[in-house]
């Protein structure tokens, strides 16, 4: 049977190169030219190599900004930022820690409520709660960055190698177990409590531990990808270990990296705001979110001194969700599967 089929099949391949060979024979000049024609020869061209002018930053922002709500919430974070920065300067403007004297009665403005004198009333003392605000702002935004430059740029750092050296996992690995099973707000409240209360005692205990989260998230990702075929490649032909973190796997990372950036600043002023409800947070002088939360706290039963804690916990709330929805947004933006 194999035989038999051998030379069937044989015998029909014969037929339809016959075939074939007649059918070429028997062509004409113009169907010759119609469906055979020798193609150009260009020199200058044959030297021509392919090149794309892909960007990876230009396809991550260029996605980012399709997404509108993100983008416009981009903006009123900056100009709120920047108009902390420059309300002191402007015209009209009270002290935020000057308590402010009727003339009249030679007795404070004590408990004032919104009007044109003062925008947002005033406290118990006779302080304008207009600058008090947005000094807070600038106070708690400040705590805030600072605390997530400083997480990310030691988190992602400890992060790498601690992935992608294998000898060192053990050693960050019980560095990790005992410092992650210190509770965060006990260190917030030994450092806050040993330490002369300012802006650098808040932004020193919340970033004494807050790197390990980010440490581990990034620990995680790097074993997932550093073992794929191109990183792989790339150590076989001699890479270096500072142009595989920077080219191979930091673009993979960045979508995770900045969504943990965005979420660590509202956290970071929540902190802030806790260790002030308890008593340990920054000097009376120095104003912020988290104080002023903690005044009006105490006056919320009180129908017509309820606007001290409704104004700081807008602005707190506008910030916190600005920032989650701007994480999220650059996160899927940033992430290299979107921009096949």
């Amino acid at each position: 049977m194999a035989a038999l089929r051998h030379k069937l099949s044989q015998d029909l391949m014969d037929k339809v190169e016959e075939q074939v060979k007649y059918d070429i024979n028997n062509l004409t000049s113009e169907q010759e030219k119609e469906l055979f024609s020798f193609a150009d020869f260009n020199e200058n061209a044959s030297e021509k190599v392919a090149y794309s002018n892909y960007s990876y930053w230009r396809s991550t922002f260029n996605s980012f900004k399709k997404n509108k709500v993100a983008l416009f919430l981009v903006w009123a974070v900056l100009a709120l930022l920047i108009f902390t920065f420059i309300q002191p300067y402007l015209p009209g403007q009270y002290d935020p820690n000057a308590v402010n004297i009727d003339p009249a009665t030679n007795a404070g403005y004590r408990n004032v409520a919104p009007c044109a004198q003062f925008w947002f009333g005033t406290n118990s003392i006779g302080q304008d709660l207009w600058a008090r605000i947005w000094a807070g702002t600038r106070n708690s935004l400040l705590i805030g960055i600072s605390v997530v430059l400083i997480e990310a740029a030691i988190g992602i750092v400890v992060g790498v190698i601690w992935g992608y050296v294998r000898k060192l996992d053990w050693i960050f690995t019980e560095i990790y177990n005992v410092l992650d099973n210190i509770p965060n707000t006990i260190i917030l409240i030994l450092i806050s409590y040993i330490m002369k209360p300012g802006i650098k005692t808040l932004i020193f205990a919340m970033c004494l531990t807050g790197w390990i989260q980010m440490a581990r998230f990034i620990r995680n990702q790097v074993i997932m990808l550093r073992d794929r075929e191109y990183n792989l490649a790339s150590r076989c032909v001699g890479t270096g270990f500072g142009r595989i973190m920077t080219r191979n796997l930091l673009p993979y990372l960045v979508s995770v990296i900045m969504l943990q950036m965005a979420l660590a600043v509202p956290a970071a002023i929540g902190n802030e705001v806790f260790i002030t409800f308890i008593g340990l947070g920054l000097p009376i002088n120095i104003p912020s979110l988290g104080s002023l939360i903690n005044e009006g706290r105490a006056l919320m039963m009180s129908p017509s001194l309820r606007y001290q804690l409704i104004f700081p916990t807008v602005v707190v709330s506008f910030v916190t969700i600005s920032f989650y929805i701007i994480g999220n947004a650059f996160a899927d933006a940033a992430d290299p599967k979107n921009h096949i």
